[in-house]
Parts: structure tokens; C-alpha cells; sequence
């Protein structure tokens, strides 16, 4: 179903794609939206225990289109950092394709929302106010991998 990399050289292992899910703090998910059109969002993330979670509003366009289809993907990029020419960098790339889901269970669904907190926020102390605040007008979304693959590339 997934097709295999075209420059294999320069494809990541599979442990260098989880250390990057789990020490970026962005990426882009790519759903299908409205008309046909593919619909793209950046998105903080945390990933735990081999899936990918997110927090989103409990209406709109990015929940309309998981509920309408719950097949994604999920794209992070790494800067490793600039090439001796001066301009050009080097960038590792993942893409994650899978199912998601809304999480009914309200004890994961809080324990999604505070791993998610303690990825971003200085302090705990932060984290619980901030769920204290806001937690009750979030959803989590989950992201099971189907395919992980990732790419080394030199940016010139």
C-alpha cells in the first residue's frame, strides 16, 4: 500500500524517525477537506507510546474532515543544520500515515492533554493551570502509524 523510498540512501532508520516524534514540537497534518481539496494544519504534538496525540476544538474544519476520514498523514521536519557553502542546510524529514481518532475515554484523554502540557509549559504548575482553564473545551485526537518513513536531504 505504502510505496518504498525512491532514494533509499537517504531514507532514516526506523529509531532515528522516533527520536525525532518525540523531541520535535510541530508538524503539519494533511487531512482531506472540503471539496476534495487536501486540507493541511500545523499542529503541536506528543508523541507516547507509539501513536501520536493532538488537542483541537470541539467543531471545526480539521474535526469535520477525521470524522469524514480518518485516514492522514503527519509530516515533521528536523533542521540539522547549515552546509559548509553557507546556505544550504541539511533537514530530516518524517512522515507519519495512519488512522486517527477522537479519544472518548476522559482519564486518557487527561492524561493526553497533560503529557501534551508538560511538552510545551516551563512547569507542572503551568501544565495543571492551563488544564484547569481550558481542558474541558478540548478534544484529543490520536494518531495510530500505519507507515513511518524518513529522509535525510541537503537543501541546495
Amino acid at each position: 500500500m505504502f510505496r518504498p523510498m525512491r532514494r533509499f540512501r537517504q531514507q532514516l532508520t526506523d529509531e532515528q524517525c522516533i527520536a525525532i516524534l518525540q523531541t520535535e514540537k510541530r508538524g503539519v497534518l494533511a487531512v482531506h477537506g472540503d471539496g476534495g481539496f487536501p486540507y493541511t494544519v500545523p499542529l503541536n504534538f506528543v508523541y507516547d507510546g507509539g501513536r501520536l496525540y493532538f488537542h483541537c476544538a470541539v467543531e471545526g474544519h480539521k474535526l469535520d474532515a477525521v470524522q469524514a476520514d480518518s485516514r492522514v498523514s503527519f509530516c515533521v521536519l528536523h533542521e540539522c543544520g547549515q552546509a559548509d557553502d553557507g546556505w544550504s542546510y541539511f533537514v530530516d524529514s518524517v512522515v507519519v500515515f495512519g488512522d486517527i481518532r477522537i479519544i472518548n475515554d476522559e482519564a486518557v484523554r487527561t492524561d493526553k492533554l497533560r503529557k501534551l502540557g508538560s511538552k510545551y509549559f516551563p512547569t507542572a504548575a503551568m501544565v495543571e493551570h492551563d488544564l484547569a482553564k481550558n481542558a474541558a473545551r478540548a478534544l484529543v485526537l490520536e494518531l495510530t502509524p500505519l507507515h513511518i518513513t524518513g529522509k535525510h536531504v541537503h537543501e541546495n
